[in-house]
């Protein structure tokens, strides 16, 4: 006990004092959105016949199954083509605008708006990839994904200089006063007027009511706290909540991607195909997976390959929740299944599916890897607009977007290995 007490106490402070995974998370962030933009992107041509009034799978047939499984979709408010291009423009605006990490906390609920709203009105569509992003839009809701890499970031690294400045600032001088934050009361305003109008049409009811009026009023809560008393004990209080809550949500995404590999490892094992290594033949002798004939042929033409292929398949996936706590064999095999789902994207043809697991994957990176993927992208950055005719090389300095956090409060102890 006298072990333990301590230990104990060691992991409370941890996971109340900081928002674990930041660089994880905003990983996870740009590489949901990107996924779910682009295939919004393409698709949108066909957007009518994949969730619009000229789907195979009708408003009305909709309506039916929504009404068995409560499933939330704004599209079921109304069936008319205007709705649909507003709430189609609205789910493509809300990813651009988390992926660049512009107010994440509102971003995020109404990048899942949009995702529940269009998956849920036509529920045959997607390869696989659309049931990760499902999942994925809900978690985030939960997490402080905007906490690097993103505009919010940038902005508080500003504000911040901004407050150190104004210290430094001699007493005989006026200090310039800072500005104050208008975006986000009026962006709250809107949707609070909207969520209203929805209430009142009886659009919502139930847990969905709560769920949205909750989400509204914890964020109008978090802004007035800090306004009012931004060092006073309710928003400590609130603080410990948040990061409670980011904790929990990293937790259950690293949880989900786990439980993804594994059943689907296992029940890969259970199939006879797979027991003979003959499994991954199959698929690429199908016309609809194979967009490059002539490279599917030619693997499928080497049987050593393909039961290798085959076996190290479900291997990986069967072994990848249990090497966690070894971060050398975790680094080993999440770099064999990023590779493999790279594969699957070129030579199976299923971009977003493989995109979307890649996604997934990237909550178990390192940080120390993360970190200097970031520094490279900032030095590409700075070279880039100092080859501009009127641009300058940006510095990137200590406490930036960046570089964010001290690194004691930026590894998990499971998973994000320094």
């Amino acid at each position: 006990m006298n072990r333990f007490g301590p230990l104990l106490g060691r992991g409370i402070e941890r996971v109340t004092a900081s928002a674990l995974g930041p660089y994880q998370t905003a990983v996870i962030r740009i590489g949901f959105t990107a996924t779910w933009l682009l295939f919004l992107l393409r698709e949108l041509p066909h957007r009518q016949e994949l969730y619009g009034p000229d789907s195979p799978w009708s408003w009305d047939m909709a309506q039916q199954l929504i009404a068995e499984n409560d499933a939330f979709t704004a599209l079921m408010w109304s069936d008319g083509r205007i709705w649909f291009e507003v709430v189609y423009a609205l789910a493509v605006l809300s990813s651009a605008l988390l992926m660049l990490g512009w107010r994440t906390r509102t971003m995020s609920v109404l990048f899942m708006i949009g995702v529940l709203s269009l998956q849920n009105r036509s529920i045959f569509m997607g390869d696989g990839g659309d049931n990760v992003i499902h999942l994925m839009a809900t978690y985030l809701v939960f997490t402080r994904c905007g906490q690097v890499w993103s505009l919010d970031a940038r902005r508080a690294a500003r504000a911040r200089k901004a407050s150190v400045d104004q210290e430094k600032t001699p007493v005989e001088l006026p200090k310039t006063p800072q500005p104050a934050d208008k975006a986000g009361p009026v962006l709250w305003w809107i949707l609070g007027l909207g969520l209203s109008v929805v209430t009142f049409m009886g659009e919502l009811s139930g847990g969905w009511l709560l769920v949205f009026w909750g989400m509204w009023f914890a964020h109008g809560l978090w802004w007035a706290v800090g306004r009012r008393a931004p060092d006073g004990e309710a928003r400590k209080l609130l603080d410990v909540i948040v990061k409670l809550a980011h904790n929990a949500a990293l937790l259950v995404i690293m949880a989900e991607a786990c439980l993804i590999y594994a059943t689907a490892g296992w029940y890969k094992i259970q199939g006879s195909r797979w027991q003979d290594g003959t499994a991954v033949y199959y698929p690429l002798r199908l016309d609809y997976f194979s967009p490059w004939p002539a490279l599917s042929d030619l693997l499928a033409s080497h049987g050593l390959m393909v039961m290798l292929v085959t076996y190290g398949t479900v291997a990986v996936q069967v072994a990848f929740p249990f090497t966690l706590f070894n971060r050398r064999v975790k680094n080993v095999l999440l770099a064999v299944m990023i590779v493999e789902h790279a594969v699957i994207a070129v030579v199976l043809g299923l971009p977003f599916f493989s995109l979307a697991m890649i996604a997934a994957d990237a909550v178990f990176l390192p940080t120390s890897f993360l970190r200097r993927v970031g520094g490279c992208a900032a030095r590409a950055r700075g070279a880039l607009f100092s080859r501009l005719p009127r641009g300058g090389a940006v510095p990137v300095q200590r406490g930036t977007d960046e570089e964010p956090a001290p690194r004691s409060t930026e590894h998990a102890r499971v998973g994000f290995p320094s």
